[in-house]
This record gives C-alpha cells, sequence and structure tokens, in this order.
C-alpha cells in the first residue's frame, strides 16, 4: 500500500469519487490507499460538499511550506500531554476543524470550538486560544461571541476571576430536542395544510405523510436524547493504574 503525501492526481480521482456519492472506503480502495486517508483529506479540505482537488493540492502545500518554517520552532515544543503523538492529534484537530466547517462554522469559529473540544482542562482563556492557535485577540473574541450565541459554549469565573469558556457537553442534548421541536412545528404546519387543501385531495395527502413521519422521528429523537443524555456527562473509565494511585484494588 502506497505511502506519503497524496498526488495532485489522486486527488483528481478523490474529486471525482466524491462527485459520483462513492463511499471514502471505495474511493480509497480504487487509489490503494487507508480509508482514513481519504476521509481525512476531503473533511479537511471543504467536505463532500466543498472539495476540489485544485483547491486542495495547493492548501497541502501551503500547509506543507508552513510546517518546514515551524520546524524549528516545534522542535522545542513541550511535549504532548498523556503520551501522545503530536503529529496524530494535529492531523485528528485538522480534520476535526474540517468536519465542523462542512457542517456550517467559519474557519475561525470551527478551530475556536476543536481547541475546546480537545483540552482536558475542560475549559480555556482567551489567552490559551490566542497562544495555541496564533491568532488576534480579537478573533477569539468573534469567534467565542458567535459560540456563545449558538449555544456552543458558556462563559465562568475562575477563583481568579478571569473568564475562562466552557464547551458545554449538554449543548448535544439541548440543540437535538430544539431540532426535534422544529420538526414539530413543521408537522404542524403541514396539517394546517392539509386543512386548507382538503383532506381527500392527493396534496393533502403528501402534507399527511410527511407529518406522521415528522411525528414519529420527533418522539424517538426525543426518547433517545433522554435516554443517552448522561452518556456526555460520563468521565473518562479509570485504569489499573488510576486505580493503585488512589490505593483502591482493582475489581
Amino acid at each position: 500500500m502506497p505511502g506519503g503525501r497524496l498526488t495532485k492526481q489522486e486527488r483528481q480521482q478523490i474529486a471525482l469519487g466524491v462527485a459520483d456519492d462513492l463511499s471514502y472506503a471505495e474511493i480509497a480502495r480504487r487509489l490503494d490507499r487507508p480509508t482514513s486517508t481519504v476521509t481525512r483529506e476531503v473533511m479537511r479540505n471543504g467536505g463532500p460538499g466543498g472539495y476540489r482537488a485544485e483547491v486542495a493540492h495547493r492548501a497541502t502545500e501551503r500547509r506543507a511550506h508552513r510546517s518546514r518554517q515551524a520546524a524549528p520552532r516545534a522542535a522545542q515544543a513541550a511535549p504532548q500531554a498523556h503520551g501522545r503523538d503530536a503529529a496524530a492529534v494535529a492531523d485528528f484537530e485538522e480534520a476535526l476543524t474540517g468536519v465542523l466547517i462542512a457542517s456550517g462554522l467559519t474557519k475561525m469559529t470551527a478551530r475556536v470550538l476543536t481547541c475546546m473540544f480537545t483540552t482536558d482542562a475542560g475549559s480555556v482563556t482567551a489567552a490559551d486560544l490566542v497562544q495555541r492557535l496564533q491568532v488576534s485577540p480579537a478573533s477569539v473574541s468573534k469567534a467565542i461571541t458567535y459560540l456563545e450565541g449558538q449555544g456552543l459554549v458558556r462563559r465562568e469565573r475562575d477563583e481568579g476571576r478571569r473568564e475562562r469558556y466552557v464547551a458545554d457537553n449538554d449543548v448535544w442534548y439541548q440543540s437535538t430536542i430544539a431540532s426535534a421541536r422544529a420538526n414539530d412545528q413543521l408537522a404542524a404546519t403541514a396539517r394546517q395544510g392539509v386543512v386548507v387543501l382538503g383532506a381527500s385531495t392527493p396534496a393533502a395527502a403528501r402534507l399527511e405523510n410527511i407529518a406522521r413521519f415528522l411525528d414519529f422521528i420527533s418522539e424517538n429523537i426525543i426518547r433517545a436524547a433522554e435516554q443517552a443524555r448522561e452518556v456526555l456527562h460520563t468521565g473518562p473509565a479509570a485504569t489499573p493504574s488510576d486505580a493503585a494511585g488512589t490505593g483502591e484494588p482493582d475489581r
């Protein structure tokens, strides 16, 4: 299986595969590449709806150039916590940022949210984000304001009265419920159309079917969200070394 960077020709094949709605696994098989390589390539370069081979290739060349320039500084960087592979972490963060951009966030807000999702501390300060992302305080402030408005982050004060930003895990529950409520509203509106168009007409039958479908989906989404909500607040699993450190026997 070939390794190394993707070539321009391979990116063109990926673009064709995405346009033909092929799975990442199938595209990877045709290129004799790992599926993860194709997935990461697409998600870091616009996602399925925005991937362009030429743009992706130029972006990769720019990243490689920046990496070469930053190599001396990176060599002096502190090692990753928990023995993590720095390159693997960087690749993951870039892939996650790409997914968030594809979902509708701007690049800066996606980068900020990625930082917040991947911090072990659970919260960050504006200074943390400025240092980690190498951007201006104004850029961070604008991104945080937007994310806060969307309910994706909240502000807290630590003991030193410094403002810290927290990515609230419960936001996924709240956004899921909000999505279900939006479906409820659409279903109710569809049923208004049934009355207006006449219950025995084909158009009314179509709207009633839509409403019934949305009712079913909403009920199940809400039920599943309620059942799974506690998963969002589950801490990391204890390891044998953790148990040894607390003096508690392994179970």
